[in-house]
């Protein structure tokens, strides 16, 4: 007598920039009721401890410029999980739609028959404007937001810059922190003014996140003590009004590290 097996589904979810109190109520719902956990190397504990006791745990380990687990291996992880019937949640960083290769990991999964739901999450950029104070479109200043990554290839920074050239267009670059001088003299290069308002974010949207202020021309030099955390960087005039004074923690405590 033969039986149909029961075929699980894979939840990609947004665990946003790292605060439990940042994650939506349907990420941390998809968490707490999932049978298996395979969780990025920057999902923080507390959004790990919602995992139900006896839910398979695994750490997927991506992050920019380390070793980590290939793409493939987790997509077969994955999709293995899911034929033996379990409820698979994917918690990524941020959003899973920015950067987050939903798209790759969703038309493999559904390419095997595997239900598939995505959860929204916090981006680095929405937090670090809120956590900061300061949007990122602004009536007369900013009409437009271009999301970009940043990485060098011999030497020379990848993708087509030409929107850089934009003065009405905040530019936020997400994992520039190795390349930002690169970064500040090809976008220079592309038409945008040296003066132009720029800062950094490092550990965006956490409790350790540190702000760096100056300009597209002297970002660099600023950021020359940032950690090791990930680091985002915002070029456009809304730069200008980000104020570390204003992220004030749950118990009304300063919390911000400004490097002015």
């Amino acid at each position: 007598m033969s039986h149909d097996l029961k075929v699980g589904c894979v939840l990609l979810v947004g665990a946003g920039p790292g605060p439990v109190d940042l994650m939506t109520m349907r990420a941390v719902r998809a968490v707490e009721g999932t049978q298996a956990l395979l969780y990025d190397a920057l999902i923080s504990e507390e959004a790990i401890a919602l995992a139900p006791p006896g839910c398979i745990r695994i750490q997927t380990g991506k992050r920019s410029g380390r070793t980590s687990m290939k793409q493939e291996t987790i997509n077969r992880l994955m999709l293995r999980l899911a034929r033996r019937g379990l409820r698979v949640v994917r918690l990524k960083g941020g959003d899973p739609s920015v950067f987050g290769r939903v798209g790759e990991e969703s038309d493999f999964l559904k390419g095997h028959g595997i239900p598939v739901e995505i959860v929204p999450g916090v981006t680095a950029a929405c937090a670090a404007a809120a956590q900061f104070n300061f949007p990122l479109t602004h009536r007369g200043e900013a009409r437009r937001v271009v999301f970009a990554t940043a990485r060098l290839e011999a030497g020379a920074l990848t993708g087509d810059w030409n929107a850089a050239a934009d003065p009405e267009a905040t530019m936020a670059i997400y994992m520039g922190g190795e390349v930002v001088a690169e970064l500040s003299r090809r976008m220079i290069a592309a038409g945008r003014c040296p003066t132009t308002p720029a800062l950094a974010v490092e550990q965006a949207g956490g409790p350790d996140a540190r702000l760096y202020r100056g300009t597209l021309e002297t970002l660099p030099a600023r950021l020359a003590d940032a950690g090791s955390g990930p680091v985002l960087i915002v070029i456009g005039e809304v730069a200008a009004r980000a104020d570390a004074r204003q992220w004030i923690d749950e118990v009304g405590v300063q919390a911000a590290s400004l490097r002015a």
